[in-house]
């Protein structure tokens, strides 16, 4: 009888690593356009990631635009409606799914406008930050990051998953944003974004990440 196949860990430098993404991402077919998820908390630096996701398939010819899910989160009247420390709230309402689906991802469908609005809300100010609409030309790619990203079926050619094992997790965020942890907990539990996600890094130790490579 055959054993059980495991996924194994493969170390690699943090220039490696988004060098390997960006060789995939330029890979891919498009639509013409290229939709990628860089998800995980922000303990794990998501937004560090694709930036450096940027930098590589900019050399590599490709069209980027940079969006995050932070300048896409609904009203303070909405958000906060139960608090300002409500684990449920911050997994199921902060994001605005609807205005992200809408202004940013539904355009690069196939035989979409291509026309992006690169942020929507400021979160600290609360208001409409009026950015202008940006055209991503053909072959271009959305690399967007956030938190809690997967499991709310929204359209993406590749997704990313920076794992934290909850202990990396607890010491790596802030005091003041400890109150989220229940919440990352019920995202391993309901969304299983390690299984979900097409590529999964554990990024424990932000300066020496592992790439999971999953058999078969």
């Amino acid at each position: 009888m055959g054993g059980v196949v495991t996924s194994s860990v493969r170390p690699i430098s943090p220039d490696r690593l988004a060098g390997e993404l960006a060789d995939r991402i330029a890979a891919l077919p498009g639509t013409p356009w290229v939709r990628v998820a860089v998800d995980g908390a922000p303990a794990a630096a998501p937004g560090a990631l694709a930036d450096a996701l940027g930098e590589a398939l900019r050399v590599r010819g490709r069209p980027v635009l940079r969006v995050s899910a932070g300048d896409f989160l609904r009203p303070a009247s909405l958000r906060l409606e139960y608090g300002h420390q409500d684990p449920d709230s911050y997994y199921d309402g902060w994001l605005d799914t609807g205005g992200l689906l809408r202004e940013v991802l539904a355009p690069l469908d196939p035989g979409g406008s291509g026309r992006v609005l690169p942020s929507l809300r400021d979160a600290a100010t609360d208001r409409a930050t009026r950015a202008p609409y940006t055209e991503l030309p053909a072959g271009g790619v959305l690399l967007l990051d956030g938190a809690l990203l997967l499991g709310r079926w929204l359209p993406f050619e590749l997704t990313v998953h920076l794992a934290l094992t909850p202990g990396a997790l607890a010491r790596r965020t802030a005091e003041e944003e400890r109150w989220t942890l229940p919440a990352y907990e019920r995202y391993d539990a309901e969304a299983e974004p390690t299984e979900a996600a097409d590529v999964v890094v554990r990024a424990d130790d932000p300066r020496h990440p592992a790439l999971v490579v999953r058999p078969g």
